[in-house]
């Protein structure tokens, strides 16, 4: 049996190894994303139709002076944004948020960017009233530790909202995404199975609300509240 000064070792051990295995996938998202800034839009020319709907509504459910988007992106999100917030928008690739920059400017939309990745914030405790992301949690690397540096950031009464893609509620259709996610994951980079609002709810923030977008339970809006 390992003694105590061997389980102690062992621990650091198993933190350091997971910590190299967070930033070297932490580095293949961003490097991902950096590929294939160019063609995004593209890419995502249908999807986007229904998006767009669904992009209208969680914004205009947004509240406070300080808003911080997470995973700007092309910059999607920038026209509705809301006219009367300070906002900041961050995005772990310098490529994509060339992309957001540029519309901002091309379309007057006064928008504070910085490059930055959500699991390391470079932002000071409680001082956001209002975070959201859409589309993210797909693909970052630890979605725990995004959603506690969300947690932190906020103000006391400050909220989350997210819209995402995740597991379906049904186990059958659950289970099927379960067996595709390695092989979309090597694919395309996002994950299809991650169980989002447990994740909320692990990282400490207190989910109020959850709108299901489809009938199959995999678009969802989620509401949280430090």
């Amino acid at each position: 049996m390992r003694g105590k000064v061997t389980d102690e070792t062992w621990n650091l051990l198993n933190k350091s190894m997971s910590k190299i295995m967070n930033h070297n996938e932490t580095q293949a998202t961003q490097d991902r994303y950096d590929r294939i800034a160019p063609l995004y839009n593209v890419m995502e020319v249908m999807p986007e139709l229904i998006y767009k709907r669904w992009r209208k509504q969680i914004w205009s459910s947004v509240e406070g002076e300080r808003v911080l988007e997470i995973g700007i992106g092309t910059g999607k999100n920038i026209p509705y944004y809301p006219a009367d917030a300070n906002m900041f928008a961050v995005d772990l690739s310098s490529k994509m948020l060339r992309r957001a920059q540029q519309k901002a400017t091309d379309n007057n939309y006064d928008v504070e960017m910085s490059q930055m990745d959500a699991q390391v914030l470079g932002l000071k405790s409680s001082i956001v009233d209002t975070v959201v992301t859409t589309f993210v949690f797909c693909s970052v690397p630890n979605p725990v530790i995004a959603l506690e540096e969300i947690k932190r950031v906020l103000k006391p009464d400050g909220k989350v909202i997210l819209l995402e893609h995740m597991r379906s509620k049904y186990d059958v259709l659950g289970k099927v995404m379960d067996v595709l996610d390695p092989i979309v994951h090597r694919l395309t980079g996002p994950h299809i199975n991650r169980e989002t609002v447990a994740n909320v709810k692990n990282a400490g923030l207190t989910v109020y609300t959850v709108k299901e977008l489809d009938p199959f339970g995999i678009f969802r809006m989620v509401y949280a509240k430090k």
